[in-house]
């Protein structure tokens, strides 16, 4: 063992005459023999160093370079910044790698979140490791094509005059532009593919047969494409709140309006259930009126100067991926609405809704995958229609979505064909779906089971929240574990958790909750 340099120097004779005695005295004898992990990871340049947090004692980081261009291995090199908790167990099952999705999600650090979630005796057994995947985060180079995108108040995202039109494409050719003049050496390969086969290089370098993968959200397709690329090389395959693969990129995002109407209905019932705290009435119809007319005040005056209609979807939009933000968002409604006071309501908007200009990143990378990653209509009027058509039966979140996704009508990088990601060469994959997701509806879980060979589904019943193991519904956790423990999967249903009470907007969440925590850590729109 070495020792830290302060110790060194009070140390070193002592050392150093022990070391001349025990050389007189002891045969000369090699030392231990590398693994097959160890010459790996050497080969590849992987070196594992220290990074612990107070939570996370045993994680490690590393950075791995890998080629740019796949076809051109040899070329120019980038890196992807990793994290890891180590195996404790005897005997190991590898690598587990975890992605948390997006695109555009930072998966450092959920390595550590994954390792500490699952049974001890579960995550003992594999090396958790978290990557933030090409142009993400701590990866080099990482993606920023233009800082104040989202800064407020944005247009109406509703077009209701031409005016309003001609401001939301020009925000959005401008950001396309943007990702050209900044990264056009790097855009043509930021995509799923580019992702997946980044990780057959990370494969190789832990010196692994085959790998785990854990993926939620996108990081569900992401898993997919890697599996459908190297069957052999799965040996665990975890997907939660599944991507359904038929429908990129479009087509799901047309489906997501939907269903994040559908979920903001539930969060207005939910309201109107609790009429004698929040004041708002008992009928969810008046309920939602009383929202739509809160957003029509806040195009005549954003709140605070900052929260117009946009931003106020913006606000909104979480409670569709995870109904704990409930409470904290129906006290921002009532006040301005009952109490006529905004700054709740401006409160609600900086913690859900505001984009940091750090997290111009993320949204870069998942503008640059999306947009790569399969054919997006060039044809403005195509967009057009297909959106008032979705908002006359979801006006929540269809436009927001669609100005969120347009910069891939203009994008600069000529996009490739999605793969098939069928696949009976695999081992049993475990799949989890809530019924009621609203980023990923459930259609799609039942659509990557049909692909997926002797996949089994689990479902959340009566479910909408996003991103649903590991976030203390204790069903659905027993499954992951049991199925990483032995790979044996099968069909199975379990109850949704109870929805949250009023109560829970006048304390905070611990960080250790479950739900909280995974929320904090997948973060919004992937």
């Amino acid at each position: 063992m070495l020792h830290p340099l302060k110790k060194r120097a009070a140390v070193l004779m002592s050392i150093s005459t022990a070391i001349v005695a025990a050389a007189l005295a002891s045969p000369v004898t090699a030392a231990p023999a590398a693994s097959a992990q160890q010459r790996a990871e050497r080969a590849a340049g992987l070196l594992w160093t220290g990074c612990a947090t107070s939570r996370y004692p045993t994680l490690q980081c590393a950075s791995l370079k890998v080629p740019l261009d796949h076809d051109r291995p040899d070329g120019r090199q980038i890196s992807l910044a990793l994290t890891r908790v180590p195996h404790t167990a005897a005997t190991s099952q590898g690598p587990l790698l975890v992605n948390p999705g997006g695109p555009g999600g930072s998966g450092r650090g959920l390595a550590g979140f994954v390792a500490s979630a699952l049974p001890k005796d579960v995550a003992a057994q594999y090396d958790v490791i978290g990557f933030d995947p090409r142009g993400v985060g701590k990866s080099e180079p990482a993606l920023d094509c233009g800082a104040g995108h989202f800064a407020p108040v944005r247009p109406d995202s509703v077009p209701r005059d031409a005016a309003t039109e001609r401001a939301n494409l020009e925000r959005v050719r401008s950001f396309a532009v943007s990702c050209r003049d900044k990264h056009a050496d790097v855009l043509p390969h930021v995509g799923t593919v580019s992702a997946a086969r980044d990780i057959e290089v990370l494969r190789g370098a832990l010196g692994a047969e085959r790998i785990s993968y854990f993926g939620y959200s996108y990081g569900t397709y992401l898993g997919a494409v890697y599996a459908k690329l190297h069957p052999t090389r799965v040996h665990r395959l975890v997907l939660d709140s599944v991507v359904d693969p038929s429908g990129v990129w479009y087509r799901d995002n047309l489906a997501q309006d939907q269903a994040f109407d559908a979920r903001h209905k539930a969060f207005l019932a939910w309201v109107a259930k609790y009429d004698a705290t929040y004041r708002l009435g008992t009928d969810p119809v008046r309920v939602e009126k009383r929202w739509y007319e809160m957003r029509d005040a806040l195009r005549a005056t954003p709140a605070g100067g900052k929260v117009g209609p946009s931003e106020l979807e913006d606000t909104f939009m979480p409670g569709g991926y995870y109904n704990g933000y409930w409470p904290n968002l129906a006290a921002a409604f009532a006040a301005y609405a009952v109490g006529k006071d905004p700054k709740p309501l401006v409160a609600a908007y900086e913690r859900f809704g505001a984009v940091e200009p750090s997290e111009g990143n993320a949204y870069s990378v998942y503008t640059a995958v999306q947009c790569r990653d399969s054919a997006w209509p060039r044809d403005w009027n195509v967009w057009r229609a297909d959106m008032w058509r979705t908002h006359a039966k979801a006006p929540f979140m269809t436009w927001n979505n669609a100005w969120y996704n347009a910069p891939c009508a203009f994008w600069p990088a000529a996009p490739l064909q999605a793969p098939d990601v069928t696949n009976a060469a695999l081992p049993p994959a475990l799949l989890l779906q809530a019924t009621e997701d609203a980023a990923t509806p459930f259609g799609g879980g039942l659509s990557m089971r049909e692909k997926l060979k002797g996949a089994a589904l689990v479902v959340e019943e009566g479910g909408g929240n996003h991103g649903i193991s590991l976030a203390g519904n204790k069903c659905l956790d027993e499954k992951v574990s049991a199925y990483l423990k032995t790979g044996a999967a099968t069909d199975a249903t379990c109850p949704a958790q109870p929805a949250p009470t009023p109560a829970a907007a006048t304390r905070a969440l611990p960080a250790s909750a479950g739900g909280a925590a995974l929320h904090g850590l997948l973060g919004f729109r992937g």
